[in-house]
Order: C-alpha cells, then structure tokens, then sequence
C-alpha cells in the first residue's frame, strides 16, 4: 500500500487530495481552499503564483489530517492544473510578474501583429496557419493562446521580460518551486503551440516564428515521469518529507478524462466546473481552425484529446447564485430571504437550486441563455461576445431564468458534440464529470439536450486529482499506465435522455445557435 498526495489547481482555488494507491485509487482525505483572480479593465486576468503556494500549504496540512497520516507516508506528489497560463520566472524559480491567466485577453495587438493579417483562415495568416498546423498541429489564433501574452509581457514591460529565465505554465511553476528544475509535460507543451507533434519537442522554427526564445522554453518529460525530488524549505512549508517524488502530473484538459475514466479510443466526456468542454479520445492530430477545436496531446503516449472549451460553465452558476437566487438588492426567489433559513432543509443554495430548477418545465418557459459572460472561444472566437435572457416574457420570472442558465450551458456543450462529430466520433454514452455533475438534475438535462446516455462516478468534482493520483500510480509502477484509468473507474449512475425534453430542446436549439450570429455586430459595439 502506498499513499499519494495531489494538487488540483484551478482557476478558483486548490483542491488537495490524498489517496490510497494499489490496483484502485481511493481517496482517503482531502482539503480546498479559494484564491483571488484578478480581472482587469485591459482584459487582463492574472492571479498571484505565491497564493497558490500558500493555499498548496494550508491544505496539505488540513488533507493529510483528514487522512489521519503524516506527510512522511506521502510517497509521491503530482498535480491536475488549470493550462494555458504563463508564468515567467527567474533562474531561482521566482515569478517575475503575477501569473497570466488562460483567461488573459490584453494581447490584442500581438495577436494582429504576430498572424491575423494578410490573406486569412479562421483569422490568421495563410502561411503562418498551414505552417503551424502542419509542425503543432493546431494555431495560435486566439488573443487567450499564451504566445501572444509572452509576446505583450515583451513590448509592455521590458524590464520584467529581461529577468525570465524560462516560460512555465501552472503546474510547471508549481515543480520548479518545489523541486528547482525546469521541466513541463507534453501536454502542457501543446498548450504553448510551440510543440513538434512528430518530434516531441519544442519547434525553433515555430519560436523563431512568433517571436519566443528558445532558451526561455524548459526541458520535457513525460506526464508519470519523475520531475525531481522535493526540496528541503519546500518540504517543511508543505509538512511533507524532503526528498518524496514528484512527477510530471497534467492539465486539467488532460487528466481531468483519465479521472472520469474516459481514456479509451473514442471516449467522450463533458467537464462543467468554472470552465467547460467535450472532449474525445483520438490517435491522431485533429483541428478544425474554423470552429477553434484541436486534438490536444493526452496524458498517454500516443493519444490525443480532441477538445472544445467554454470560458464559462459552472461560473455562470456562481453568477446565478450571488445575482439571481441570492440578489444583492434583497429580492429572493420565493420572496422571502432564503439565505437565512435554507440551510435547515438544504445543505447548500447550490441545492435549493436545483430543486428550484426541476420545479420549472424543460425549456424554462421559452428564456434561453447564452453562457459567454467572459467572451468565447469554441465553436466561434470573440472576446466580445456576452450572455443575454433571450425572449422573457412578462410571466416569466428568476426561476425560469435560473434554468435558461443551467440549459444554456448544456446547449453550448451540445454544439461542441456536433462540431466535433465533423472530424471524429463522440461517444454514445458520455462521462459528466465536475462540479456540475454533482447535481441530479443537471446530469439529466445534460441528457435531454445532448440525446446522449450520461454516467456520472463518484466525486466527480475530484476528477482531476484522481486522475494525478492515476499519474503517480503509473509513475511509482503501481499501475501498468495512465490507460489504466478505464478500469479503475466505474459509473455510479446512469441519466438517459427524456425524448419529449429532448424535442423542446431541439426547438430552443435552433435559436440558441442563431443568437450569437445575429448579435455579433451589437458585441462589437458595446465591448469592442
């Protein structure tokens, strides 16, 4: 028997985790904390890399309490993170600046600068385009892709862009401070659109390109391999024991489907937690530039996550929450102050949520909502998109809008399925993973949007740890490989979809779709 301790950092807060590790992972105790992202009027989004580390410490005590062990048990360390960021530290693995977001929209005039201009595709420039999608296999056409924040970090703080050492994202910085090496996972390399698909390592050319050094780029290893050794200071900041292995762990888009059980050829799950996406299991490099949807490198060798994301899933829930079911102005959705008493029958508003929402017939009496509160990225790029009620009524009140929320955010999920269904397969049956898998009702309107048969698995807002757990698991030879996961990880309920729901949202479907297209102009003027 050996124990492992996980990090899932995400965009919101850290979730520690510690696991039980032999032919299964069972999570024997765990603990979160929140931390600060700090949006700014530029559409900057940037967070503070030592707020991670202080959170990663007050939790690692409070989860290993909670396992009733002490951190010399721990054999290994690995972690799921948020991807896309960048982190640029000095050669002491110090952050030279707050950490840039995957949400971190300033770099607009890098992104016209360095491929949209000229003859375009999907708005980036011919050559450029089919030269990198023919080296990475997908395109750095988005203002959140992390090249064009490096590029911004260069022309608008000099002085800062002087000290870098190397480039790291989220997870990476997190192992440089702990260990003291440089090192970042395939995945996480794929996510810089700087990676030879066919080499396996970082392209000078496409760094000589848009305009990276490549001495700023850190060495690669695999996802289960061993990064280094935990360092002394590190070690007792932490409660752990110095020199436990670490390994390389993975993104959220990466090991969040090894959680779900999802690694098999042709798997397809659904993640809503802040963000969301689909994402299916392929063995080769898939993009459609046109709907931004790439086939992202996977956590196993070989494999690739054909993936679709949602800058706003879950967090439109929270909007819900502080905005509509809790209103700052003192109007509750029965007209009375449910915050002051739900808790006797509910265990959180997040639950009188749902009973809220079940109350409410399928298609929440004709108010769709669009879940684009932060812009967009897939099947359509525009960081000026936002959400909108469309067609309320006067009979309609908060609780029809609070499902319009819930079955816009399934209805997007529902377009990236069937763009994806253009190059690949989706699943029949989908794994729901997330926080937005806890609810019931949530999982079945996944079900009825999609047409899709649903399965759940237990702590589906842990997925992501798990699949770190399945990572050291590998790493330390208790498992075979990531792939593993498939059996490991089973379905504790099933949600197929209600045909006469399904026909209303076929209806509202239509309409959803359109919204966007007829409103693109109105986005540009009130946030272009």
């Amino acid at each position: 028997m050996k124990y492992a301790i996980t990090y899932d950092v995400g965009t919101t807060g850290v979730k520690t985790c510690v696991f039980e590790l032999s032919d299964t992972v069972k999570l024997i105790g765990s603990a979160s904390k929140g931390y600060s992202l700090t949006v700014l009027d530029n559409g900057g989004a940037e967070q503070d890399p030592d707020e991670w580390w202080e959170c990663m410490c007050s939790t690692t005590f409070d989860a290993l309490k909670a396992a009733k062990l002490t951190g010399d048990a721990i054999e290994g360390i690995s972690f799921c993170s948020q991807m896309q960021g960048l982190v640029l530290v000095d050669k002491e693995a110090n952050a030279v600046r707050p950490a840039m977001s995957y949400m971190d929209q300033r770099a607009r005039d890098e992104l016209k600068k360095g491929i949209a201009y000229g003859p375009q595709i999907a708005g980036a420039n011919v050559v450029k385009l089919l030269k990198s999608l023919k080296i990475t296999g997908a395109v750095a056409a988005s203002v959140k892709d992390p090249v064009w924040k490096y590029n911004w970090v260069k022309a608008h703080e000099p002085e800062v862009f002087a000290k870098v050492h190397k480039w790291l994202d989220v997870k990476e910085y997190l192992i440089a401070r702990m260990t003291g090496n440089f090192v970042m996972t395939p995945d996480s390399a794929f996510g810089t659109l700087l990676y030879d698909l066919k080499k396996k390592c970082f392209s000078r050319e496409m760094c000589e390109m848009l305009g990276v050094k490549t001495e700023h780029m850190p060495d690669l290893i695999a996802c289960d391999a061993k990064a280094g050794s935990l360092r002394a200071e590190q070690a007792a900041q932490l409660g752990l024991r110095e020199g436990t292995a670490v390994f390389g762990g993975g993104g959220d888009a990466s090991l969040i489907g090894v959680g779900a059980g999802a690694v098999g050829l042709g798997d397809t799950h659904i993640y809503i937690g802040t963000s969301g996406w689909a994402s299916t299991v392929t063995d080769k490099s898939v993009v459609d530039a046109s709907a931004m949807i790439a086939a992202i490198v996977a956590a196993q060798d070989g494999f690739y996550n054909y993936f679709a994301e949602l800058e706003t899933a879950g967090k439109c829930l929270e909007w819900v929450k502080d905005h509509l079911a809790l209103d700052e102005i003192g109007v509750y959705l029965n007209k009375e102050h449910v915050a002051d008493g739900y808790e006797a029958k509910y265990t959180s508003l997040y639950e009188y949520m749902s009973e809220i929402i079940d109350s409410v017939p399928a298609g929440a009496n004709g108010v769709i909502f669009t879940p684009w509160l932060h812009g967009n990225r897939c099947p359509f790029e525009d960081p000026n998109a936002r959400g909108m009620f469309f067609n309320l009524g006067i009979e309609n009140g908060k609780s029809d809008m609070i499902r319009a929320v819930v079955e816009g955010v399934c209805m997007h999920l529902r377009w990236f399925l069937e763009c994806e269904d253009k190059k690949v397969r989706t699943s029949d049956v989908v794994r729901f993973v997330g926080g937005g898998a806890l609810s019931d009702i949530t999982s079945q309107i996944l079900a009825d949007v999609t047409g899709k048969t649903v399965e759940t698995v237990a702590n589906p807002q842990n997925v992501g740890a798990v699949g770190a757990a399945v990572v050291v698991a590998s790493g330390l030879g208790l498992a075979g490989s990531v792939a593993d996961a498939k059996k490991m990880i089973r379905p504790s309920a099933v949600f197929k979809p209600n045909p006469k729901n399904k026909a209303v949202y076929d209806k509202h479907y239509v309409v959803f779709k359109e919204l966007y297209s007829s409103n693109k102009k109105n986005f540009a003027a009130l946030n272009g």
